[in-house]
């Protein structure tokens, strides 16, 4: 059986190796279609936080059952599934009470131990969740995905309120997308005119600004004055952190998707002033994958996928996506 590994930083190299033996409640699975994402990135970049290499990455599969035993989902050998890649102790205070996604012993496969770039996995069944009515494409997109509905799901978002986003990376436009079917109107804040671009035109978001000195007055114009109801940051980066609620209305929420190193400060009148609600959405429930699930075909998973490649050609093409100006926002690598 072949796979890639990530030897250490900046170093990729296909091997191969014995298929996994299925263990009691795990399900021997077919890796179809992996995702890429910005931990993978950082971890072959080298500055992915308390990672050790070598390690196969990999969180966002697509894959269908080669062997299962029996199991309460009702999946069957043949069937495709998703993987919710977040191994939880479910001891623990968060996981008695729902909180799988924060659990204190969290395990996430791809990221402490090895994930899917493989083109065989065995993994416990209670991860995966049945999708043979989706696609593979669309399979490889949920847990992405997942993370924006959980950070919606946080916010209380209503129909019919203004938002903005600010990150037009992968997860910064599932959140955009996502805001729109809910009801809610979008605005999208970047420094990357690119990303705005693509956002605008290719996803259909409402309103776009490019992050800077005006981009408040731009965000009070397009809100006539009255801001958002609630501001996501999927950007991570310290700055826009800072600055989030400048965009939020009185009486708004600040989420904080995106991760930063260190301290983030805010000006406590300021923020006492429009009473804001600040909370940090960390990774998916079921019920978030399961929402997903639900609503996949209204969302433009052709337009999302920005590049493919085969897993034989994948260490060729990675260090590409490490540049913006490559126009990547999600790539999926085939392995059948």
């Amino acid at each position: 059986m072949r796979y890639i590994v990530c030897e250490r930083p900046g170093k990729f190299l296909l091997k191969e190796k014995e298929a996994p033996v299925r263990k009691n409640n795990e399900a021997l699975l077919q890796v179809n279609k992996v995702g890429v994402c910005g931990t993978d990135l950082h971890a072959y970049a080298g500055n992915q936080a308390f990672f050790e290499y070598p390690k196969i990455l990999g969180h966002e599969l697509a894959t269908e059952v080669i062997a299962i035993g029996k199991n309460s989902k009702g999946i069957r050998n043949g069937d495709r599934v998703v993987v919710m890649p977040y191994v939880n102790c479910g001891l623990c205070f968060a996981c008695t009470n729902s909180k799988t996604n924060c659990c204190e012993n969290i395990s996430v496969i791809g990221v402490h131990g090895d994930g899917g770039m493989q083109e065989q996995i065995s993994i416990p069944d209670k991860l995966l969740l049945p999708a043979n009515n989706l696609t593979d494409d669309q399979i490889a997109i949920v847990e992405p995905l997942a993370i924006g509905a959980h950070a919606i799901r946080r916010a209380n978002l209503m129909a019919g309120e203004t938002v903005a986003v600010v990150g037009c990376g992968p997860i910064g436009i599932g959140i955009m997308k996502l805001a729109q079917i809910a009801g809610a109107k979008v605005i999208a804040i970047d420094t990357n005119e690119q990303r705005l671009k693509f956002a605008k035109d290719k996803i259909g978001i409402d309103s776009v600004v490019k992050a800077g000195e005006n981009a408040v007055l731009k965000v009070t114009d397009i809100t006539k004055g009255n801001l958002c109801a609630a501001v996501f940051d999927a950007s991570g980066n310290k700055f826009a952190l800072e600055t989030g609620p400048d965009y939020m209305s009185h009486g708004g929420r600040f989420v904080l998707v995106g991760l930063s190193k260190g301290e983030l400060t805010y000006t406590h009148p300021e923020i006492h002033a429009k009473e804001m609600t600040l909370m940090c959405s960390r990774n998916a429930t079921t019920e978030d994958f399961e929402y997903v699930i639900q609503i996949l075909d209204q969302f433009p998973t052709d337009l999302y996928i920005t590049h493919r490649v085969s897993f034989l050609d994948m260490i060729d093409h990675f260090d590409s996506w490490l540049e913006p100006t490559t126009g990547v926002m999600k790539a999926v690598v085939n392995f059948r």
